[in-house]
């Protein structure tokens, strides 16, 4: 089974991580997960990207707070799908982290989610997305879930009306 790398660029990340790990495990998806910064820890960031394929990963989910551009880097080394999370760790709250990552340069694409949990959720499901194209356990997956929120959003709209009546 395919896998996803996680690399978040401050172990402080790990609490908007963990949503990708559990949505991860909901799906049955393994992760490969590490701390490594583009900027303390270049070259270990850099080895870590190179031999991600070889190690059967998929797709890459970068988290990074503040202006780093863990996501450029990595996606600079790769051709792999690479999804960032903006974290929202300074004053800017996020905005900074979600500039760096969507700003790519034409030629080296970064796909980019919301700033924190909700980014980190989507990512991982995106992230299921891409490996369900060739995984058809996956992909039924995925149905399932899309058809158990839309199931949740009925039964709460039966709930709502039987309030009001």
């Amino acid at each position: 089974m395919a896998k996803v790398g996680l690399i978040m660029g401050s172990k402080s990340d790990f609490d908007i991580v963990k949503e990708s790990i559990d949505t991860l495990k909901f799906f049955g998806v393994e992760c490969d997960v590490i701390v490594s910064s583009a900027h303390r820890t270049p070259e270990q960031t850099i080895e870590w990207t190179k031999s991600a394929k070889a190690k059967g990963i998929s797709v890459i989910i970068a988290f990074a707070g503040a202006a780093a551009h863990l996501a450029g880097v990595v996606a600079s080394k790769t051709n792999l799908p690479v999804v960032a999370v903006p974290i929202a760790s300074t004053t800017l709250g996020g905005l900074d982290s979600l500039l760096s990552s969507v700003q790519m340069p034409g030629g080296i694409p970064v796909a980019t989610m919301a700033i924190g949990k909700a980014g980190a959720k989507n990512a991982a499901i995106y992230a299921c997305q891409i490996i369900a194209l060739h995984d058809t356990l996956l992909y039924e997956k995925l149905e399932l879930y899309r058809k158990e929120m839309a199931d949740k959003i009925a039964k709460d709209n039966e709930t709502l009306k039987s309030l009001i009546d």
